[in-house]
C-alpha cells in the first residue's frame, strides 16, 4: 500500500474515533453533537506526544490542509535525486510510496539527503532542533538574536508536523481564528506573520551573506527597508477560501494553502532574479551582466550554505560555436565570514570541521543577492571583430558540493540573450 493512501486511511480512522468520543461526551452532557453541528464545544482532544503528534491525527478533520501538507496537492514540487557530495555512489531518492510532490515539512524526517548529510558532515549527530522541535512561543519580531528552539527528546523524531507550528507549550492549538473545536484552541495573529517561521529559518544574529538567515534577511532587507508589506506566508503559503474542517458545519474562511514552496518549486524559483546582458559600448567586447532580486523578500539563494545560483555566460560566434565563457557562483557562506581556502587549517579545530572545510575548500565566491538588490558584474571576453550572440543563464543548485555534472538537483531559473557586434581594434 502506498504511504499516501495509508496515511489518509489512518486519518479517516482517527476522525471516526475522535467524532465518536466527542459525540459520546456531548450526549452524556445532554447535548446531541455531531460532525455537522456548529454548537460550541468543550475541548476533548489532547496531545500527549506534543509536537511529535502524527499529522495524520490533524488530517482526520482538516482534510484539504493535510493533503496539501502530505502530498503537495495543487503544488508543482519536484523531488529529483540528490547527492551529498562527489563521493556519493548513487542518487538519493525519497522512500518508495512517498507522494512525489510532498512538502519539505512533511518529508523532513524521512528525506534521505539530509539524513545522509548528517552522517557525512556531523558523524551521525542528530539534527533534531528545527526538524524535531518542542512546542514553542513565537519570538519577538524585533529580537536581535533568534535562539534555537528546544529539541524533542530522542525517539520522538516525527519530522515537522502540524503540531510543530500549531501546538502551544500549554497544549492548545493556535490559529488565525477563534473557533469551537474538539481541542483547545487559541487565536494567534502572529501565526500569519514571519515570526512563525523565524526559529527554524534564521540562526542567531544577522550576518549579511551567512547561511540560515532567511527571516533576518526578510526583516532587515525587505520589511524594514519598506520594499513591501508581505510576510513569508504571503508568497510561500498563498491563500484560498474554504472550510477549515470539511465535516463540520463551519463557515468558509480565508485559509493559507499548506504547500510552502521553495527550492523544489519551479514556480517559486522562476522570476525571483531578473537577468539582463548589455554591451557596454558599441563595438566593444565589454559586457555588463545585471542581476536584480525582484521576486524574493529575502536573499537569493537563501537558507543552507549548500545552495547556490550559477551565472553561466557563453559567447557564440556566427556558426554557433562557443568561443568564450565565464561562470560566477552566488552562495551563502558557511560561517560569519566569506568562505575562503585560507581558513582550511583553522577549520580543523571547529566542532563542525567537515562542513566548514567543505565550504572553504570551494574558495571565495559571490555573496548572495539581497532583497531588492541590483548587482552588476563586468566581463570583457577576448573577442576578435565580428558578430556574436551572448547567452546568459541562471541555474539554481540545491547542493553545490556534489559533482556539477549531476543535474537532478539543478533548475534553470532565468535566461537572457543579446547579439553584439565587435569592431576591429
Amino acid at each position: 500500500m502506498k504511504r499516501s493512501t495509508r496515511l489518509l486511511g489512518i486519518g479517516t480512522a482517527i476522525t471516526l474515533a475522535l467524532f465518536a468520543s466527542y459525540a459520546l461526551r456531548e450526549q452524556a452532557n445532554g447535548q446531541a453533537a455531531a460532525p455537522g453541528s456548529n454548537a460550541p464545544t468543550a475541548a476533548s482532544q489532547e496531545f500527549p506526544e506534543g509536537t511529535a503528534t502524527p499529522s495524520e491525527l490533524c488530517g482526520g478533520c482538516h482534510k484539504s490542509i493535510y493533503r496539501e501538507y502530505s502530498q503537495g496537492e495543487s503544488s508543482d514540487f519536484r523531488w529529483g535525486g540528490m547527492k551529498t557530495n562527489s563521493s556519493s555512489s548513487k542518487a538519493l531518492t525519497l522512500p518508495a510510496g512517498t507522494p512525489p510532490a510532498a512538502t519539505a515539512h512533511a518529508v523532513a524526517g524521512i528525506d534521505p539527503w539530509p539524513l545522509d548529510a548528517i552522517q557525512v558532515e556531523e558523524n551521525g549527530r542528530k539534527c533534531n532542533v528545527c526538524h524535531y522541535n518542542e512546542p514553542l512561543v513565537f519570538p519577538d519580531m524585533a529580537a536581535a538574536k533568534i535562539e534555537k528552539p528546544k529539541a524533542r527528546a530522542t525517539g520522538h523524531e516525527q519530522g515537522v508536523t502540524c503540531a510543530s507550528c500549531h501546538l502551544t507549550p500549554d497544549g492548545k492549538i493556535r490559529g488565525s481564528y477563534e473557533v469551537n473545536a474538539p481541542h483547545a484552541t487559541v487565536k494567534e495573529p502572529a501565526i500569519r506573520t514571519s515570526v512563525a517561521c523565524a526559529y527554524c529559518h534564521s540562526d542567531g544574529e544577522r550576518v549579511v551573506g551567512k547561511q540560515t538567515q532567511t527571516f533576518l534577511e526578510w526583516r532587515e532587507d525587505f520589511n524594514k527597508a519598506g520594499l513591501g508589506p508581505q510576510h513569508c506566508q504571503d508568497c510561500h503559503m498563498p491563500r484560498t477560501v474554504r472550510k477549515l474542517a470539511e465535516d463540520f458545519d463551519v463557515p468558509a474562511r480565508v485559509v493559507a494553502r499548506h504547500v510552502p514552496n521553495g527550492g523544489h518549486s519551479f514556480n517559486r524559483l522562476s522570476g525571483v532574479l531578473a537577468l539582463k546582458v548589455d554591451q557596454v559600448e558599441n563595438g566593444g567586447a565589454k559586457l555588463a551582466l545585471q542581476l536584480t532580486n525582484v521576486g524574493a523578500g529575502h536573499s537569493v539563494p537563501t537558507g543552507s550554505n549548500r545552495r547556490a545560483v550559477y551565472l553561466i555566460v557563453e559567447v557564440l560566434d556566427a556558426g554557433g560555436k562557443v568561443v568564450a565563457s565565464k561562470e560566477w557562483m552566488f552562495a551563502p557562506s558557511f560561517a560569519d565570514r566569506p568562505d575562503d581556502r585560507a581558513f582550511l587549517e583553522e577549520d580543523r579545530k571547529l566542532p563542525q570541521a567537515f562542513a566548514a572545510r567543505q565550504a572553504d575548500a570551494q574558495g571565495p565566491h559571490e555573496s548572495i543577492i539581497r532583497a531588492g538588490e541590483q548587482r552588476v558584474l563586468d566581463w570583457t571576453p577576448e573577442l576578435g571583430s565580428g558578430r556574436y550572440r551572448v547567452r546568459a543563464r541562471l541555474i539554481h543548485d540545491l547542493n553545490r558540493y556534489n559533482d556539477r555534472e549531476f543535474k537532478d538537483d539543478q533548475t534553470e531559473i532565468a535566461q537572457a540573450v543579446v547579439d553584439i557586434s565587435v569592431a576591429k581594434r
